[in-house]
């Protein structure tokens, strides 16, 4: 079967199959699909049988060679279907397969098909939109007091100003990934997982109206210093897909998280912030936010 590469010319094509998909990684947006498919990691796609197949495929890195679970209009499938499935599509594992959706399966016969491992790096984390917006109770403390901190510093001063993301403010969102990638060194190794997020976000940026992502800029003296980018996950989750704010600005990522919650989220009951690739720093992080639950992903290798 044919697998063609996935770009933003396939967008109208593949939407209509997630409407209903009833998957919690971030994975199974089609803007993020395509926004991460790029010269080190091809993401290629099929249909047949009214069911979208997507693969992956890492340059230099057959044995990562997988599919993400078939995503159809109107139902998901037994270990039996997506074993025969693989078979025939000439694929030895599946990855991305959430925790949540593999409890629901049949257990022995899941086992008996399938070696399941664990695949922690990708584990997303879950948050109530409500407690992302208000930053109520004493676990949110210290995040309330940096966000009174900038208010006190910027925007009582009228220093700051909050927009939407639109192609007028496209050049300077991409002028300012690109002074603070030079302070994360995104473009030492082009195979790094900043690198291909660089990459990601200058497509999602260019392509913004066509994928129906969302966003919003923060300026501080006029400069855009700090983004945040989502979309829709399913009928009640958003992911917030992108996420930079300038790290010498004392509680600016903070104003900026809550401005995403409030903003871009405001009619999804829980919030998607992906995963921390297990990086220590990145993990407390989200860990401060307080998450609701983490979604685990695993790989399902014939048997």
């Amino acid at each position: 079967m044919n697998f063609k590469p996935l770009t933003v010319y396939d967008y109208d094509t593949i939407k209509v199959f997630f409407t209903g998909q009833p998957y919690s990684l971030c994975v199974y947006s089609p803007a993020s699909l395509i926004a991460w498919s790029n010269r080190v990691f091809i993401n290629r796609y099929t249909i047949a049988d009214e069911i979208l197949f997507i693969a992956g495929e890492a340059e230099d890195h057959s044995q990562d060679r997988h599919l993400i679970l078939p995503i159809s209009k109107d139902r998901v499938y037994s270990p039996k279907e997506l074993h025969r499935f693989a078979g025939k599509l000439g694929f030895r594992q599946y990855w991305y397969a959430p925790g949540d959706y593999l409890e629901s399966l049949d257990r022995s016969e899941l086992e008996a098909l399938f070696i399941m491992e664990e695949q922690k790096e990708f584990a997303d984390y879950i948050y109530l939109t409500e407690d992302l917006a208000g930053l109520k109770g004493n676990r949110f403390s210290k995040k309330r007091n940096l966000i009174h901190q900038f208010a006190r510093e910027y925007i009582r001063k009228g220093r700051v100003a909050v927009e939407d993301v639109h192609e007028k403010n496209v050049p300077e969102c991409l002028q300012f990934l690109e002074i603070w990638c030079k302070e994360y060194a995104c473009d030492v190794d082009q195979e790094s997982s900043l690198a291909c997020e660089k990459e990601a976000l200058i497509t999602t940026f260019e392509n913004i109206g066509t994928l129906e992502s969302t966003g919003i800029l923060i300026r501080v003296d006029g400069a855009v210093s700090a983004f945040g980018i989502g979309s829709r996950l399913n009928g009640e989750t958003g992911t917030l897909n992108f996420e930079k704010a300038f790290a010498g600005i004392k509680g600016l990522y903070q104003f900026l998280d809550n401005e995403c919650a409030k903003r871009l989220f405001a009619g999804y009951r829980y919030i998607n912030k992906e995963s921390d690739m297990n990086l220590p720093n990145l993990a407390e992080a989200k860990q401060s936010y307080h998450p609701v639950s983490r979604v685990k992903s695993f790989a399902l290798i014939l048997r």
